[in-house]
């Protein structure tokens, strides 16, 4: 039986070294050369912190931040935008989740849309991954394909491809 797993993991160097190089852009942009704006992140925690003075610039640092994690070859969907920034004394704060792992949710999902186009194809929830298993690689490599055109909200990646 061949076999691979579903996974949304973040490789925190690489996530590391974006930020590096986006502190950096910010530093040298005109437009934030003066705003005191600093991108922090926690690796324990798995959070990334943007403070800065004003609204137009924490986008103009979201961007760049983004920029620099597909230049390093990271989704930019592996981070969670839905906490609304908040106002920190004159200055403006957004807290990042980083995501890794798939939830239960997500997990459900994934195995639905398997189980519709796949009848034959056997998928499992296992902790914080899916594992897909069939006779044939080639039905495999066509789950894989069906996820990567899937809209889903989330980075998947496709590990352990066992023939």
């Amino acid at each position: 039986m061949a076999s691979f797993d579903i996974v949304s993991k973040v490789d925190l160097q690489l996530l590391d070294n974006a930020i590096n190089v986006a502190t950096k852009e910010i530093a040298n942009r005109y437009d934030l050369r003066n705003s005191k704006t600093s991108v922090e992140l926690n690796k324990k925690d798995l959070n990334l912190r943007i403070e800065t003075d004003n609204d137009m610039s924490l986008k103009s640092v979201e961007d760049i931040l983004l920029s620099r994690m597909v230049k390093q070859g990271l989704d930019g969907r592996s981070l969670d935008f839905s906490a609304e920034p908040q106002p920190s004394g004159n200055r403006l704060r957004r807290d990042l989740k980083v995501r890794q792992g798939l939830d239960k949710d997500q997990q459900r999902k994934i195995l639905k849309l398997i189980k519709d186009q796949f009848p034959k194809i056997t998928a499992q929830a296992m902790d914080d991954q899916v594992r897909v298993t069939s006779k044939k690689i080639d039905e495999l490599q066509a789950v894989i394909g069906m996820l990567r055109r899937a809209e889903l909200d989330i980075s998947l990646q496709f590990v352990n491809m066992k023939s």
